[in-house]
């Protein structure tokens, strides 16, 4: 995955790349215990956990420094890329430890939408989305259906210009006909270009000038029942095959602190996320 730590709103990403003295990417489970008079212990959890993420840094650049500092105290600087327009909004977090970009539910195709829209859309030809074992769905595909996997918020996962990504669909497709591709995206949404290879299960393309985001894309290549699970998006490192979703939430900063370093301008910097 990515070695370093990249935040930022879309559009405006910034490669951290001094590691952080301290880093707690834990997710909060939320569960609540209750015991009763006999002793016995019964628990309320939540359907889905939160991830937060905490990073503290010692003697971290300026420039560095500044752009956490504008992330926290919500002082915007530029716009997206190409508009004036002030990007309010949550932040785009790549983590370094992150192996599968895709949503944890989403990796392990574990549905709660008739049809599987919260995970999927239909590019070409036709989809249905069935139960299959356990918590997981399998596809009905068309011959020449291709299906692109929603993030939860944005209009793809973010990335920047020169970022190199893999797209893996997923392993229960024949490799001899599936189709693996990358739909690269400006700020705004809008389409810019395409990275894809036919006969092929992994495609890896470079993000282009002006990508603020990308959508991956795959189809078997037959009229099949066939698996979603499995898939797996990653930065800067060689796809694996059903390995857990981390995600890429929108997050926002909950804390914050700027210490002064002995050297000036040096700054001890410390930030606190978590998952809207």
């Amino acid at each position: 995955m990515a070695r370093n730590l990249w935040i930022g709103k879309p559009g405006l990403l910034r490669e951290i790349d001094q590691a952080a003295k301290s880093w707690d990417r834990s997710a909060e489970l939320n569960v609540t215990e209750f015991k009763s008079l006999e002793g016995r212990i019964t628990t309320i959890a939540p359907p889905r956990t939160v991830r937060r993420l905490k990073f503290s840094w010692d003697w971290l650049e300026p420039g560095d420094a500044q752009h956490l500092t504008r992330l926290a105290r919500r002082v915007n600087g530029p716009g997206l890329q190409g508009s004036p327009t002030p990007s309010y909004g949550p932040l785009a977090v790549v983590d370094p430890a992150s192996v599968n970009l895709l949503g944890p539910y989403q990796a392990a195709a574990q549905s709660s939408e008739p049809g599987g829209t919260d995970h999927w859309f239909t590019v070409t030809g036709s989809l249905g989305v069935l139960p299959y074992t356990g918590d997981t769905v399998i596809g009905d595909f068309g011959e020449a259906t291709r299906v692109g996997w929603k993030h939860g918020l944005w209009t793809g996962w973010p990335v920047a210009p020169g970022m190199r990504v893999s797209w893996q669909v997923p392993p229960d497709w024949n490799p001899a006909l599936a189709t693996a591709q990358l739909d690269w995206k400006r700020a705004d949404g809008t389409y810019l270009s395409t990275t894809a290879v036919t006969g092929a299960s992994v495609v890896t393309g470079t993000a282009p000038a002006e990508a603020a985001f990308v959508t991956p894309v795959g189809g078997p290549g037959e009229a099949v029942l066939a698996g979603l699970a499995g898939a797996c998006l990653t930065i800067d490192a060689d796809p694996v095959a059903y390995a857990l979703g981390d995600g890429c939430p929108p997050m926002t900063v909950t804390a914050y602190s700027d210490v002064p370093a002995a050297r000036l301008p040096y700054r001890n910097i410390s930030i606190d996320l978590v998952e809207v």
